[in-house]
This record gives C-alpha cells, structure tokens and sequence, in this order.
C-alpha cells in the first residue's frame, strides 16, 4: 500500500472518519425522529382540541315526536267529515186571510215544493289528544258524536207552486212572505224525515269506516274507532238555512 493509499484510508476508517459517518448517522436519526414526535403531537393535539371542544358543545339529546298530536293533526285535516246526506222533497201549503171586522173577505194560498238537503258528519276540529291512546303499531281512537252540519232548502229547485188571492183577488199580496214561511215549514219537515230515516246513525258508521281507512293507510296495522251517540238536541232545527 502505497503512502497515498494509506493516507486515503486513513481518513475513510481512521477515528475521525469514523466519528464524523456516527455524526451523519446521528443526524439522519434525530431528523427522523423530530418528525415521529412531530407527528405524534399532531395526532394528540387533535384529539385534544376535539376534547375541548366537546366540551362546549354537549351532546344533544335525539329530538322526541308526539304521535299523538301528528295524529291528531292528520284527522283534524279532514275537518268537518260529511258522511251522510239526506234528500227530500216536500210540498208545502201555505194561507193567509184578510178580514174585515172579523170576518174573512179574501184568503190568499201558497203551494211551495221544496227540495231540502241535510247533510251529517263528525266535527273533527273538535278531537282531543285524550281521545286517542298509541301503543307500537296499534291505535284506538274515540271520535265526537256525529251532528248535522248542514240543513238547507235548494231554492234553485224549489218553487211556488201555485199562488191564488181568491176569486175577487181579495186575499193580501202577501207572497214573498207566504213563501218564506213554506221554506221553514218545508226545512223543519225534511230534518225530521232525514233524522227518523237515522241520518246520524248513518254517519257514524260511515265515520267509522272512513277514520279507519284514514289511520290504516297511515301505517297502523290495528286500528280500533269508537263512536259517539248523538246528543238528544241534535236532531233539531230553529231557522233555515239557505
């Protein structure tokens, strides 16, 4: 080995050659290990700021619904349920006398035909969350007694008749109130007939049916309707409707 080889070797393997490649080593060690604890406090930091900020932002509770009151909501959108309808006509005479020192010198008559209609239902605004009891896929639900909703005379269809003031016309012109009197008797006769043919019997079943077609699509698999008697005073009319 020559003295330039030995001198080259010298500075590869000799001690100083050998502390400066420990130095290298070293550094490329500190340098990778600066960047594992780098990475390391990184990953911490963000679990703890996700920590903190838990903190100021407690965990809210899944919102609650009252199925009861969705209940209710969808029945109530039905509002007045119209489930029976009763149609009639009804022939109505109606007289009146003119008289002179008490006695009658003209009477002047009125035939009225009446065509009425009377219409009967459950008033579904009127339903309380009490009335409805939710257990799982079963419901039971009472509704209000049934009522007439509407009662009228068709005074496109109806009319007089007939309208005589007597032989000598000495019956009072009278007929704008003549007919109207017909009308109310007319209107009281056909809310009798509608409720002796039980109209509001009628409604309540047709109620029934309906409400639970109603709940049933809404995706209750056991639906119980209970109905209501109607009051004694339902059955009652004290002016027209027209």
């Amino acid at each position: 080995m020559g003295d330039e080889d030995y001198e080259d070797y010298k500075k590869r393997y000799g001690a100083g050659g050998i502390l400066r490649s420990i130095g290298w080593m070293l550094t490329g060690g500190i340098a990778v290990g600066s960047l594992l604890v780098g990475v390391g406090v990184w990953r911490m930091g963000d679990q703890v700021f996700s920590t903190v900020q838990s903190l100021f932002d407690p965990t809210q509770s899944a919102p609650k619904v009252d199925v009861r009151s969705v209940v209710i909501k969808q029945v109530q959108g039905v509002s007045e349920l119209t489930t029976a309808v009763f149609t009639m006509q009804a022939v109505v005479p109606t007289s009146q006398n003119t008289t002179f020192n008490g006695f009658v010198i003209g009477t002047t008559k009125l035939l009225y035909i009446a065509y009425g209609e009377v219409k009967a239902g459950i008033d579904l605004s009127s339903l309380t969350p009490d009335r409805v009891q939710i257990a799982s896929d079963t419901i039971r639900i009472q509704l209000p007694p049934p009522k007439l909703l509407d009662h009228k005379i068709d005074v496109s269809r109806s009319n007089v008749y007939d309208y005589n003031r007597g032989t000598l016309g000495l019956g009072p012109d009278v007929a704008p109130e003549l007919q109207a009197l017909a009308q109310q008797e007319a209107l009281k006769k056909i809310v009798e007939a509608a409720c002796t043919d039980r109209v509001l019997d009628k409604a309540n079943d047709r109620a029934k049916l309906a409400v639970t077609q109603l709940l049933t699509t809404a995706g209750y698999q056991n639906v119980t309707v209970e109905t209501q008697s109607p009051p004694s005073a339902a059955c009652t009319v004290a002016q027209p409707n027209q």
